[in-house]
């Protein structure tokens, strides 16, 4: 197959990406090969090596990117206010930000088994990162005295589970704006903590 013609790293590299988590997410990281991915883009096998040294790689890049996105995304929208503010502010901003992106999210989620250990435990740290946001706006609304949340910990993954979960019904074109979607999870969010 020959190089597509102005093929080049600025142009190629993201698409390489984007076909990988298109492949990644319909058929599953361990059934694709690079062989399909280069078909995908328009390039030989051989041409991938110039943007990522392995599959392994690939996935692992896909997933740190979003993880790093979400984390840096998320420290703006949860600073300030009081605990409940600020729990209104993360789940506003989880909905928001999970929008649309349902690949990134069920290859965030159902390739990990598929991670070599070290990039295993790089995306569990980051992850772990991101549940600390959470919980700590949890343990802050305990010592305000406005939550009423035994176990920080569990209630931080049962509420990401339940708002990530918007990844699998939610459609633009669905009778639910993007306003009155957060607007739902933000009551059941509110009513799971006591507020």
């Amino acid at each position: 197959m020959a190089r597509t013609q102005g093929s080049h790293s600025e142009i190629t590299g993201p698409r390489i990406r984007a076909a990988a988590l298109k492949l990644f997410a319909e058929h599953g990281y361990a059934a694709v090969s690079m062989r399909q991915i280069a078909r995908e883009v328009g390039v030989q096998a051989g041409a991938l090596y110039n943007y990522t040294p392995d599959k392994q790689d690939l996935l692992f890049s896909l997933m740190k990117q979003h993880m790093d996105e979400l984390l840096e995304a998320c420290a703006d929208r949860v600073k300030d206010g009081d605990a409940t503010t600020r729990l209104h502010n993360f789940v506003d901003f989880h909905i928001t930000f999970h929008m649309g992106r349902a690949d990134e999210i069920f290859i965030a989620y159902m390739e990990l088994r598929n991670l070599s250990p070290e990039n295993f435990h790089t995306i569990e740290t980051l992850r772990r990162a991101y549940e600390d946001v959470l919980e700590a706006i949890l343990t802050a609304g305990l010592v305000e005295g406005v939550f009423d949340v035994p176990n920080p910990k569990v209630t931080t993954r049962a509420i990401i589970a339940m708002l990530t979960g918007i990844t699998t019904w939610y459609r633009p074109d669905g009778a639910l704006s993007p306003p009155e979607v957060s607007d739902l999870y933000w009551n059941m969010t509110r009513k799971s903590v006591g507020v």
